[in-house]
């Protein structure tokens, strides 16, 4: 559905209640009737999810769905009363009780539900875990349970239509037909709802559920964990590794804090546990994990850093020669993880607090799939170019990304070569800190469409489009799952309460065929824009001969194939200072913002003679990443032992030290000092709401 803009629906919903006001005055059964339908559709397109950014924005307004129906309700009685419909008689009285049972029972069923959802919710949320302890329950239905303004939209649109029909035969009978037939269904539905409080129906108490957390933990016996929090958009960080983790040596564990981000992760076998409360979190300390990886920094990070029963390694998500890539924060974890060689120097120069023996050099593991360069060129000269522009940052400077200075002129060159088909590829963050970066990214999608439109050619072949239909098929099932679908926690952890082992290889080999079959259906002339998912950059990186982006980690990784790329220098700096100042682009060609050079560009990749940086790649990918012996994969998982050893070392001193004493005794004297012994609370819950318990913290589920 094409997205209504919010000043379009202001709009109607004006118009809306201008014609009902109109029938209202004038007594007339057309403005009121056309104003009400108007003012129902448009609320009834309102629930669609790409239109959720406008509904947000009026209900901070205090424009919501309640305040809309009641005010388009009222006006609408307003305008019978007028048409003499509803009359003081017995049909009115009916017509008026039937309305106002139906608001009733409406509020009535939102409290229920809020009773339901609250019982329900237990003190962390789980998957890949088998859960049947914990008195996991199918879920209500979801139109009575969680889709309060769905059920709002389909009870005005029944009454709308009731009242209209009352308007043209002058008989209040219809409308207060369709106000009974919406109360007969909202009670069933809320006294259906109602068997969901009842003690059958209840999950476990807190109290219960974290001895049955705490008693999983004892028999899995985590060894290493990835921990993450972060917001909707960030997902992709903790996505990268999961594949990694899976093929560590140990029992791997996923650690998240928010609650909508289980339902944001990619298929996994390793088990998942979702902690918000930090009293909840520090149970981990008396687990059997002995370390943790963390992908980013966030403000959660401080809390479980407390734990010094475990190590912590910071991996970041990707690795460039932005400020962000040595963050002074790097030193409060154990150990820096990083590529390759690049990434030590980059710590030394910067000089932040980061001993360079807390700096471990162990590759990229997750690029494994990224294919080299090929032998020869086409001979008809076609390219396949990738334009993957980084995102803005979270500071001003011009040359973090292209998008805004430089990024219209780069596209139009690149569309102005017939012979080359554009990738184009945002970063999923575009757009969230400067409205300048995602409107550019809104007008390259824009000239992208356009020039499609202006390429003629045969479509793809029936065949290859069955071939990609079956595959996204297949895909879609084996993804599919109610835990993605629903917003019941509870519901989703039953469903996933029995692993399936295997299932993340399944997909990640149905994944591979689908991305074969997307690319093969596409006609080889047609530029795409790549956004969401699937694709992945990776899947990018194998269709492309060229590479134009900016200082980002998306150049390491592309460097991996050995093919030519180019940043775009939109910081200001000369030629000179910019490549002394970022050495990952020492073998890229710069592009200025104007990109002019975008043919000489294209040329030399279509005549590798004249490639003068090919030698200069193959180094610094050695520079970057490291060595291609021992594999990654191998150099991060002894990496992983060694640092688990560490702790074990560790905790086995602090065990000699103290002897049997009480646990939490033991692990919270390094975390509190002296102010234990001035009378500071001593117990994991206290001492959890002292140092800044924030509670869960989680986006809400919708409408």
């Amino acid at each position: 559905m094409t997205r209504i803009r919010t000043g379009t629906a202001l709009a109607l919903l004006a118009l809306g209640y201008a014609l009902q006001l109109l029938g209202v005055l004038l007594a007339g059964a057309v403005p009121a009737a056309l104003g009400a339908a108007l003012g129902a559709l448009t609320d009834t397109a309102l629930l669609a999810p790409s239109q959720r950014p406008v509904a947000r924005w009026l209900g901070r307004t205090q424009l919501t769905a309640p305040v809309r129906q009641l005010l388009r309700d009222g006006l609408f009685l307003g305008a019978l009363v007028r048409l003499d419909t509803l009359r003081p008689d017995a049909a009115g009285a009916w017509l008026l009780g039937a309305v106002l049972g139906c608001w009733a029972l409406h509020f009535l069923c939102q409290a229920v539900a809020a009773a339901v959802r609250t019982r329900r919710r237990l003190p962390f949320v789980i998957q890949n875990i088998d859960g049947s302890g914990l008195g996991l329950t199918p879920a209500p239905p979801r139109l009575f349970a969680r889709q309060g303004t769905q059920r709002l939209a389909a009870a005005g649109l029944l009454t709308t239509a009731g009242m209209t029909v009352s308007a043209a035969t002058e008989s209040a009978q219809g409308a207060a037909l369709a106000a009974s037939l919406c109360c007969a269904v909202l009670l069933a539905g809320t006294a259906r709802l109602s068997a969901w409080l009842l003690p059958g129906r209840r999950v476990v108490d807190e109290e219960r559920a974290l001895d049955w957390l705490d008693g999983w933990l004892a028999d899995y016996r985590p060894t290493i964990g990835l921990y993450f929090s972060g917001g909707t958009s960030s997902a992709y960080q903790v996505n990268m590794w999961l594949t990694t983790l899976a093929a560590l040596d140990g029992r791997p564990l996923v650690v998240l804090r928010e609650r909508f981000m289980v339902r944001r992760l990619d298929t996994t076998d390793v088990p998942v546990v979702c902690l918000p409360r930090v009293a909840h979190l520090m149970r981990l300390e008396h687990s059997t994990l002995r370390v943790l990886l963390h992908p980013s920094n966030s403000g959660k990070t401080s809390q479980v850093l407390r734990i010094p029963s475990i190590k912590h390694a910071f991996i970041n998500h990707g690795e460039s020669d932005k400020l962000s890539s040595c963050n002074p924060y790097a030193r409060a974890y154990d150990q820096v993880w990083v590529a390759g060689a690049a990434a030590r120097e980059r710590y030394r120069l910067a000089d932040i607090g980061v001993e360079d023996k807390d700096v471990v050099e162990v590759g990229r593991p997750q690029l494994a799939g990224i294919r080299p360069a090929p032998g020869t060129p086409r001979e008809d000269g076609r390219l396949t170019v990738l334009y993957a522009p980084t995102w803005e940052g979270w500071t001003t400077d011009p040359g973090n990304t292209s998008l805004v200075l430089a990024g219209e002129e780069i596209v139009r060159a690149l569309l102005a070569d017939d012979r080359v088909r554009l990738l184009y590829k945002p970063h999923p963050m575009t757009g969230t800190v400067d409205p300048r970066a995602g409107d550019a990214d809104r007008r390259l999608q824009t000239l992208i469409a356009q020039a499609n439109a202006r390429r003629a050619g045969p479509g793809p072949a029936p065949e290859a489009v069955r071939a990609l239909e079956r595959a996204t098929a297949q895909l879609d099932r084996l993804t599919a799952q109610a835990v993605r679908a629903s917003a019941d926690e509870v519901e989703r952890m039953r469903v996933q309460s029995r692993p399936e082992p295997g299932r993340a290889d399944r997909v990640a080999a149905a994944t591979e065929r689908w991305e074969a079959a997307y690319w093969a259906a596409l006609p080889p002339y047609a530029h795409q824009v790549v956004t969401g998912s699937r694709p992945g950059v990776h899947s990018c990186f194998n269709q492309a001969d060229l590479l134009i982006s900016d200082v980002s980690s998306v150049v390491s990784d592309f460097l991996v194939s050995e093919k030519p790329y180019a940043v775009a220098n939109t910081s200001g700096m000369s030629e000179e200072a910019y490549r002394a100042a970022f050495p990952t682009v020492r073998a890229a060609t710069l592009l200025t913002p104007g990109a002019a050079d975008v043919p000489a560009l294209l040329a030399t990749v279509r005549h590798p003679e004249r490639d003068h940086f090919a030698a200069a790649r193959r180094e610094l990918k050695t520079h970057l990443l490291g060595p291609a012996e021992p594999p990654s994969r191998a150099r991060f998982n002894r990496a992983a032992l060694a640092l688990a050893a560490e702790a074990e070392a560790r905790n086995a001193r602090q065990r000699d030290l103290v002897g049997d004493g009480p646990a939490e005794r033991v692990v919270w004297t390094d975390i509190v000092g002296e102010a234990e012994s001035e009378g500071a609370p001593d117990t994991p819950q206290a001492l959890a709401e002292a140092f800044g318990d924030v509670g869960d913290d989680e986006r809400p589920e919708g409408p």
